[in-house]
């Protein structure tokens, strides 16, 4: 079920639909996980191909947070917030890792990475291909944010 929450702005009045749910921080959670997101993204309104391609993003996202924040330390959680506006799907995730700074990731080569035939390395990668806008903040020192876009 959906929560809704009234915003007023200056010119209208928003009803924005949210959903949360906090998991371990494990790769056992990343089922419940995927099922979380393509019910919300489903619920928002996104066919078929885009809600997986949603899944996917958040899937790589939390696999990054479990493996390099937690470096797949169970003892920490995921908090995952959604907000539907009518218009876009906004995934706030939360984790209380190690900081990191996207910005030293280089766009990957696909050339390469198939001739190397190694897998993994394509998560940021993948986010910013299948999210319309990716965002980190580490400001915090108690915690890090990540924000996934999607507009409809």
């Amino acid at each position: 079920m959906w929560k809704k929450l009234k915003q007023n702005t200056e010119r209208i009045n928003l009803a924005i639909i949210t959903k949360h749910i906090t998991v371990s921080g494990s790769t056992e959670s990343l089922a419940e996980i995927r099922k979380f997101i393509r019910t919300v993204s489903t619920e928002s309104g996104f066919n078929k191909n885009v809600t997986e391609e949603i899944v996917l993003a958040v899937d790589e996202a939390c696999t990054n947070i479990i493996k390099h924040a937690y470096k797949n330390s169970t003892d920490n959680s995921i908090e995952i917030d959604t907000y539907f506006d009518g218009n876009q799907l906004t995934f706030i995730l939360t984790d209380y890792g190690e900081k990191f700074n996207p910005d030293y990731i280089a766009t990957p080569d696909l050339e390469e990475k198939l001739k190397e035939k190694k897998s993994g390395g394509l998560g940021i990668h993948l986010m910013r291909r299948l999210m319309d806008e990716v965002v980190y903040d580490v400001s915090n020192p108690e915690y890090n944010k990540l924000t996934l876009v999607k507009k409809l």
